[in-house]
C-alpha cells in the first residue's frame, strides 16, 4: 500500500508541474465556484431532507450557501491543473513493470476539469472508501511537497482544507441519493467516514 501511494504522489506532483497549457486541454471546463458550490449543496439537497424527514428550510440553505461563498475563493490561490476529480486508490492500477510515473494506471477520469492541484491530492489522501493511517497520511504530503519545492505552501493548504470539507458535504449528499433516488444503500457504509474526515477538517482555522 505504501508503494502504490507514493507512486499516486509521484503522479500528481509530476502532472501538478507540467505548464498549464500543456496540463490542461483548452476546451476543458472549469472546477470554478459555481460547480463547487453546487456539489456541496448535495449535503442540503438529499442528505438532511433524508435525516430529517422534511426539505432543508430556505434560511438554512442560505447560510449554508453563504458560508461557501466566503470559503470557496480560497481555492483559486493555488494554480490550476488537470483535476481529475475521482482520484484514489480503488481508481488506481499498480503496473510495476512500466517504471516511474507509468507505473500507475488511472481509471475513471472521464469527468475531469481544470481546477486546483489540491483535490487531487486530497482525494487521494482523505477517501472516503477506507481508513489511512495518519502517519501514512503525512508522509504522502511531505512526498508531494518535496517534489514540489516551488509550491506556495499557504495558498496550497488553504485549498487543501477547504477542498477537504466541499468533498466531503459533496459525498455525503451523493451517497444519500444513491439510497434515495437509485434505491442503492451499498454506500451509506462509507458514511461515518466522511463525517469524522468532516469534522476534523471543520476543526481547522482556516473554515471556521
Amino acid at each position: 500500500e505504501p508503494m502504490l501511494y507514493a507512486a499516486a504522489i509521484d503522479v500528481l506532483a509530476d502532472l501538478h508541474a507540467q505548464p498549464e497549457a500543456r496540463a490542461v486541454p483548452a476546451w476543458l471546463a472549469p472546477y470554478d465556484e459555481a460547480r463547487l458550490l453546487a456539489e456541496a449543496e448535495l449535503l442540503t439537497d438529499w442528505y438532511m431532507p433524508k435525516l430529517f424527514g422534511r426539505p432543508t428550510a430556505p434560511a438554512v440553505k442560505e447560510s449554508y450557501q453563504k458560508a461557501w461563498h466566503a470559503l470557496l475563493p480560497l481555492t483559486q490561490g493555488a494554480g490550476r491543473t488537470l483535476v481529475l476529480r475521482d482520484f484514489f486508490a480503488d481508481n488506481l492500477m499498480w503496473l510495476p513493470e512500466r517504471g516511474g510515473v507509468r507505473s500507475v494506471g488511472l481509471l475513471d477520469y472521464q469527468d475531469a476539469l481544470a481546477g486546483s492541484p489540491a483535490y487531487d491530492l486530497m482525494s487521494l489522501i482523505e477517501d472516503e472508501r477506507r481508513d489511512i493511517d495518519p502517519e501514512l497520511e503525512a508522509d504522502l504530503l511531505a512526498r508531494y511537497q518535496a517534489v514540489r519545492p516551488r509550491l506556495d505552501e499557504a495558498a496550497f493548504r488553504t485549498a487543501y482544507v477547504v477542498l477537504s470539507a466541499q468533498r466531503h458535504c459533496k459525498n455525503i449528499g451523493i451517497f444519500t441519493r444513491l439510497l434515495v433516488r437509485d434505491g442503492k444503500p451499498g454506500y451509506l457504509v462509507h458514511i461515518p467516514r466522511m463525517w469524522r474526515m468532516l469534522e476534523r477538517t471543520l476543526k481547522d482555522p482556516l473554515v471556521k
